[in-house]
């Protein structure tokens, strides 16, 4: 099944322990909780590294976030591994689901997703494939 949710969701930030790296640059740990609203109705957390540079508009950051609650009707969770760079002032990201990740009705899926930020509000587009029938309902 080929599928795309489109939402909204909203973030809770919650900055953990910043480490020196060194030349200018510090690394960041941040918590996000996060609700998501739409066809993907679920919570998730998100632990997020990311550094910056003494380049005003260049950074990097890595994060794993577990999403769980429901994609379309289906139960489950699933993780996923965002990779975003800001190349002085270019963001780019890459946002995609963890292979085997998925747990319950959601086993099986793949995915990537986006993510944007208009006027302050965060929206998402996941498009996504799942096994159909339901892994274990006949």
């Amino acid at each position: 099944m080929h599928g795309q949710a489109k939402g909204g969701f909203e973030v809770k930030r919650t900055p953990q322990d910043a480490l020196d790296a060194g030349d200018g640059a510090q690394i960041g740990h941040v918590r996000f909780d996060k609700r998501f609203h739409g066809p993907l109705d679920a919570a998730s957390v998100v632990h997020m590294l990311a550094v910056g540079t003494d380049v005003p508009g260049s950074a990097a950051y890595v994060a794993i976030e577990r999403i769980a609650g429901t994609l379309d009707g289906r139960q489950g969770s699933f993780l996923t591994q965002h990779n975003g760079i800001l190349d002085r002032g270019q963001p780019t990201l890459s946002l995609s689901v963890v292979p085997d990740s998925g747990a319950g009705e959601l086993a099986g899926l793949t995915g990537r997703m986006a993510i944007d930020i208009v006027d302050g509000a965060h929206f998402y587009t996941f498009d996504y494939e799942l096994p159909d029938p339901v892994p274990g309902k006949d």
